[in-house]
């Protein structure tokens, strides 16, 4: 049976290292100043995520359930 997708949750009592990359993450979207710079590190906080936490969309908005 499959493992349960684990997801970012800021009232959640996580780790500082945690709390920056999801903060980063969410200014990375915003940012237009040079765009493959930006890219590269929203790749890099992504692979983190999945090598790390088992889900490369850690970071991206909980999917919403049935009911």
């Amino acid at each position: 049976m499959r493992e349960q997708l684990k997801w970012y949750d800021e009232k959640a009592d996580n780790s500082a290292w945690i709390n920056a990359l999801a903060e980063v993450r969410q200014r990375a979207t915003r940012e237009g100043y040079c765009y493959q710079h930006v890219q590269a590190i929203t790749v890099a906080i992504d692979q983190y995520a999945e090598k790390a936490l088992g889900n490369r969309d850690f970071f991206l908005n909980k999917p919403y359930g049935v009911g």
